[in-house]
């Protein structure tokens, strides 16, 4: 078995418009991932995703390339312990 683990993601660029949102969430289905992905009013995508860590090594190395329409200047990571891991993927409400 599998050790959960769960991460937090801050993309910035242009990342808004572009359907990064809906391909991130299409990727994150693909690797088995768990979580929520959304934009941010400061004009970033923030997501929370929880799986094994080959998977979140292969959703954060997706998310600096992006989808083709996107321009990736950053994105930030770090741990998130107080996630949850389980439950699928969900795309959710500006912040």
């Amino acid at each position: 078995m599998r050790l959960a683990m769960a991460t937090r993601l801050r993309i910035t660029g242009r990342v808004q418009g572009v359907g990064y949102r809906a391909a991130f969430l299409h990727e994150a289905q693909r690797l088995g991932l768990s979580g929520w992905v959304r934009n941010r009013l400061d004009g970033s995508v923030e997501a929370l995703v929880a799986g094994d860590a080959a998977a979140l090594q292969a959703i954060a190395a997706w998310a600096r390339r992006g989808p083709t329409l996107a321009r990736v200047d950053a994105v930030a990571i770090e741990d998130a312990p107080e996630a949850q891991p389980g439950g699928g993927m969900e795309m959710r409400p500006t912040l």
